[in-house]
């Protein structure tokens, strides 16, 4: 059994977590912090919750925090840089699932997140939590950068690729789509339902932040000497509350590879990556509420294009069910353990 903190369990990937760490027959949750909201009851702003938790909300406390084996931030970005040190030091299991720790490159982070970064010391030791990657890392890790939802969809899609040298690098593209609720719970015009509803559009088609975390990820699975991997990425906006869609487009250097094959290899033994039957195509619904990534892989009639088709669900395995995913490998636990449940239908 290990004690578990939550630093910010008020937004959605918070509240997604305790909703998968409530049952968690490993886990006590031991506190749950936010300086807004300290003394209510989780459960009067997460009725969901009733009958599963009476903790209340706490103000932040290092030394409080430090009792726990664990400790997960659901915070904005550049928070968990002040108060990572500290537990980091007091030998405390961290898991960040905002992108303070995601990009290895100081000075890249301060670019697209306009601040400076806050904890430069300890890049070097955060290790990148995508489990089909990174699991032998993660298992000996103190401190876990939990990836972003889109680089899930988007490097899952396309590693079994460039790991095998089988595509231009320079010229891959991913086209995009995301629920609502990967926007944040805080209140913003353009994602009122009467602003979204009944739409589709792109957006920071010029450059979003989370190219940099795919693209460097992508470049450490190449194989030595590969032509760095250079990436289009444009993310749209789904009138949907939860999941993402990525269509990606690569150019095949070998024509005659059996990509079915390759990937149902390449995944085989992943407990939470699906490779669909050849001609399916995956749909969100088919992953809400769980922590599968369900791949398709296309290859056009006549064409050195190949098409992968990749969703998942932006809270579970793009932020939360993931971030759990890394706490049962680091502890030793099933890796499926809490996260065991089928997706939502309807």
């Amino acid at each position: 059994m290990v004690n578990v903190g939550i630093v910010g369990a008020t937004g959605y990937t918070g509240a997604e977590l305790l909703r998968l760490l409530v049952n968690h027959k490993h886990v006590n949750i031991k506190m749950i912090t936010s300086r807004s909201e300290a003394g209510i009851a989780i459960a009067d702003i997460y009725p969901s919750l009733r009958g599963h938790t009476d903790l209340c909300f706490v103000a932040p406390d290092i030394d409080k925090l430090a009792q726990c084996d664990v400790v997960f931030f659901a915070t904005p970005h550049g928070v968990a840089h002040s108060m990572v040190p500290a537990l980091f030091e007091k030998g405390v299991r961290i898991i960040d699932l905002s992108a303070d720790f995601r990009i290895k490159d100081a000075d890249l982070w301060a670019k697209w997140y306009q601040q400076e970064h806050g904890c430069k010391q300890l890049l070097g030791e955060a290790v990148y939590g995508l489990p089909e990657v990174n699991r032998e890392q993660i298992a000996k890790a103190q401190l876990i950068a939990c990836p972003g939802c889109y680089p899930t969809s988007i490097q899952l899609g396309l590693l079994p690729l460039l790991m095998n040298d089988l595509v231009d690098p320079e010229h891959l593209i991913a086209n995009s789509a995301s629920g609502a609720s990967g926007a944040g719970r805080q209140g913003k015009v353009d994602n009122l339902l009467t602003e979204i509803n009944d739409s589709f559009k792109a957006y920071a088609a010029g450059g979003h932040r989370h190219l940099p975390e795919i693209e460097q990820g992508l470049r450490i699975a190449q194989p030595k000497g590969s032509i760095p991997a250079k990436l289009t990425f444009v993310p749209h906006l789904l009138p949907i509350i939860r999941g993402i869609h990525s269509t990606l487009y690569a150019r095949l250097h070998n024509m005659e590879v059996d990509l079915q094959s390759l990937y149902e290899e390449f995944y085989k033994d992943e407990p939470f990556v699906d490779v669909m039957p050849s001609g399916a195509h995956p749909q969100t619904r088919s992953v809400k509420g769980s922590n599968v990534c369900r791949l398709s892989v296309v290859k056009p009639v006549d064409s050195d294009t190949v098409i992968i088709l990749s969703v998942i669900d932006n809270l579970c395995k793009g932020a939360s069910g993931q971030a759990i995913q890394n706490m049962n490998i680091m502890f030793g636990f099933d890796e499926a353990a809490g996260l065991e449940m089928p997706a939502l239908l309807p």
